[in-house]
């Protein structure tokens, strides 16, 4: 087997293992173990450098950018059984009701709201999938519409911080979390916008897909609506302030803003009289479930990376990405397109620890901000969730969605939204202060 080779057979050889199905983190890790034994044996590859592995495991378990993963993950699943979604729906349901299109503004209103509290897709899709599907339904809203509302409003929770998404790139990426989180912000508040904008153009094309809550559904009025809508929203915008705000200001890191939410997220739930031994278990079993994940999956990529750069398989990806034509515009090309349709099998972690290490140092040598390329493939990862037929925030929305809604209807919603935010990606190539007015 000839040297140059090397590399990319080891890249063909990790897509064969993760076509076979077997685990990520386990076909990284075995993928680099089998060509690191090979290259060995054909004298291609230094034994010494499997060395430094140890240290390089030592060195994720000690990072402790990576301790906000846990603290955001438990603040969300807290929140999310604590009721706050039910109360907010129901709510800005009533406040938007009279308009025509209301309970479709509502749902990208608290799907944004709950992203900027909780951070988990999963939750924010089944929360409102269970409350707000029903209700759309029942007062006249076209399936399509309704399920693709859901299921984007929910995936917001990838890109608003306190993301997930941010704090693993950031990580990939070398990076501040906190410059990533203000870079992410202003263009997160415009792809909620444009959510916004769609849903207007359907009431004025399509005003039957839909209509307005008839006037014996808003039982609220006046003053008992400002009221509850008051009481409603103050304590997560308390907790956006606790978290976000003292990273933004400063006064706290990523890490110390996501273990005040937790504590703020169980201070809700006690007020809230729904803080329970079983919730508390639930909670943090699937903490440390998801963790664990991340982690195995880090310690893989790390394995695989070692062996890839021992073959000199970045300088083989480095040569491919810098000799495209069109300089840094033609990378950028080039990877969102690679990203994007990588998105269709791949979930955003295995593309974040796989492919975003190989195009990092690319991108760092063609001049373009790490953190503006971050956001970036933020936006572009995030719709992972939405592509027919994988995405998983359809998944979740199929899980809960009633039998009149077919799979069809809801994979047909969801490619308007994965036209805006393509759109969202086109915006921010043209206008890359959108992403660096935050910083």
């Amino acid at each position: 087997m000839s040297f140059e080779f090397m590399a990319p057979l080891m890249f063909v050889g990790l897509i064969v293992f993760l076509l076979l199905g077997y685990p990520v983190a386990f076909s990284l890790a075995a993928n680099g173990l089998l060509f690191a034994f090979i290259g060995i044996q054909s004298g291609f590859f230094e034994f010494s450098l499997l060395q430094a592995l140890p240290e390089r495991v030592y060195g994720i378990m000690a990072n402790a950018t990576l301790l906000a993963i846990p603290f955001f993950t438990f603040m969300g699943l807290i929140l999310e059984r604590s009721g706050m979604a039910e109360e907010l729906l129901e709510t800005m349901g009533q406040l938007f009701g009279a308009v025509r299109g209301g309970l479709a503004y509502a749902v990208i209103f608290v799907g944004a709201l709950l992203a900027a509290t909780t951070g988990v897709v999963a939750a924010s899709v089944i929360a409102m999938g269970l409350i707000s599907l029903p209700i759309m339904l029942r007062y006249g809203y076209d399936k399509r519409l309704a399920t693709g509302i859901i299921a984007a409003s929910g995936s917001l929770a990838q890109i608003i911080p306190p993301s997930l998404v941010l704090i693993v790139l950031s990580d990939q990426l070398g990076v501040s979390v906190g410059d990533m989180y203000r870079g992410a912000l202003l263009p997160s508040l415009v792809l909620t916008g444009l959510y916004m904008a769609y849903v207007l153009a359907v009431t004025l094309f399509r005003p039957a897909a839909a209509p307005a809550l008839p006037a014996e559904a808003r039982t609220l009025r006046g003053g008992a609506l400002a009221s509850r809508a008051m009481v409603t929203m103050l304590p997560p915008l308390a907790l956006i302030f606790l978290v976000l705000g003292t990273i933004f200001l400063g006064v706290a890191t990523p890490t110390e803003g996501g273990a005040m939410g937790a504590v703020g997220a169980l201070a809700l739930a006690m007020m809230k009289h729904r803080l329970s031994l079983d919730l508390l278990r639930q909670a943090m079993d699937s903490t440390a479930k998801l963790t664990t994940f991340v982690v195995f999956i880090l310690i893989g990529s790390t394995v695989f990376s070692l062996v890839f750069r021992g073959v000199n398989g970045d300088l083989w990806v480095e040569g491919l990405l810098t000799a495209l034509p069109g300089g840094s515009l033609g990378f950028l090309f080039v990877v969102n397109l690679l990203v994007f349709f990588l998105a269709f099998f791949l979930d955003f972690f295995e593309i974040a620890f796989i492919i975003v290490p190989l195009l990092a140092p690319v991108a760092y040598k063609l001049g373009i901000d790490l953190v503006w390329f971050g956001v970036l493939l933020g936006v572009n990862m995030q719709t992972s969730f939405l592509h027919p037929p994988f995405g998983f925030a359809l998944f979740y929305l199929r899980s809960v969605a009633p039998k009149a809604v077919r799979t069809s209807d809801i994979y047909w919603g969801a490619i308007p939204f994965v036209l805006v935010q393509v759109l969202m990606m086109i915006l921010i190539l043209s206008f890359p202060g959108l992403v660096r007015s935050g910083l």
